[in-house]
């Protein structure tokens, strides 16, 4: 072989950041050695693997098809050197990803799990919204999302990790908060603060409702799920969140889950990976510790 395993090192850290300058830093090389080294490598494989766009560094269609295979490669190697080093099978470092509901209620729980059996794996955890992760483990930012809902991006292999439900609350002092019955033209005429677009909690409360009300008096929007509870159980609005979210409140009496007939609002929490990435067994390890944690738990929360 012609190439070695630092030029793909290289090839990656470019491809991972756009930039020869901040993969120098994070490969500790100077940045006249990381462009010699990628120079070398295209120059080997007779092919470009970058063009520039401004101070960018763009895939070309060549650079797209080569980097899930020097990703498994560089993987494989980590794996074989810290394996003997530390004597662990699994060891090494995973990127994970989750949307906020499975990231608070979840993900803490499974990492525990993990960090007790495979001592050696290292697991950095991003919260995003549902469409960020989606976008990050396309971009290769992410080896492992979690999301809220489903995902229809044929790049992306998807595996079910659990159900939930979302529910429509109130304070204990709405004027709904009483009603044995919720009536969709009652919703139509509340004050809603809801999670932003993008969200996954967003995404299900849209596409379940869109067609039952035609105009949502929608009041504010926003990222943080705390923030909504309080407005909610201090206010007089309505809201839609994950029954992970308000459980313990509404046990509390400070949060009361209407009864709305005509909502179904199940979804499903469900594991993320690229499609054209060869097994790798890390994410192999998180998903079936996940799925082994949610034995003897409810089907749906």
């Amino acid at each position: 072989m012609r190439y070695s395993l630092k030029q793909l090192a290289v090839f990656d850290a470019v491809a991972d950041s756009g930039s020869v300058s901040t993969a120098a830093d994070k490969l500790a090389l100077t940045q006249s050695a990381t462009s010699m080294s990628l120079a070398q490598l295209e120059k080997m494989l007779g092919r470009p693997l970058f063009e520039r766009q401004g101070k960018q560094m763009a895939l070309t269609h060549w650079g797209t098809w080569l980097r899930p295979k020097a990703k498994r490669l560089l993987q494989d190697a980590q794996q074989i050197e810290m394996g003997f080093y530390e004597q662990h099978l699994l060891s090494g470092h995973l990127k994970l990803c989750a949307s906020q509901t499975p990231a608070e209620h979840l993900v803490p729980d499974l990492i525990s799990i993990v960090d007790n059996d495979f001592p050696e794996m290292r697991i950095s955890l991003k919260v995003e919204s549902t469409t960020s992760v989606i976008q990050g483990v396309l971009e290769y930012k992410y080896d492992l999302g979690i999301i809220e809902g489903r995902c229809d991006d044929n790049r992306l292999s998807q595996e079910v990790w659990c159900r939930d439900h979302l529910t429509v609350v109130a304070s204990s002092h709405h004027p709904f908060a009483k009603a044995e019955v919720v009536s969709l033209a009652q919703l139509e005429q509340a004050k809603w603060v809801l999670r932003e677009h993008g969200s996954g909690t967003r995404k299900i409360f849209d596409s379940s409702i869109h067609h039952l009300i035609e105009d949502l008096n929608v009041w504010r929007e926003y990222e943080h799920v705390p923030l909504l509870r309080s407005m909610v159980a201090n206010g007089q609005y309505l809201t839609c969140l994950p029954y992970l979210d308000v459980e313990r409140f509404i046990e509390s009496g400070e949060l009361v889950a209407l009864k709305v007939p005509d909502l179904n609002m199940e979804r499903t929490l469900s594991f993320i990976w690229r499609a054209d990435m060869v097994d790798n067994p890390l994410v192999e390890c998180i998903k079936r510790e996940g799925l082994r944690m949610m034995k003897g738990k409810p089907s749906v929360f």
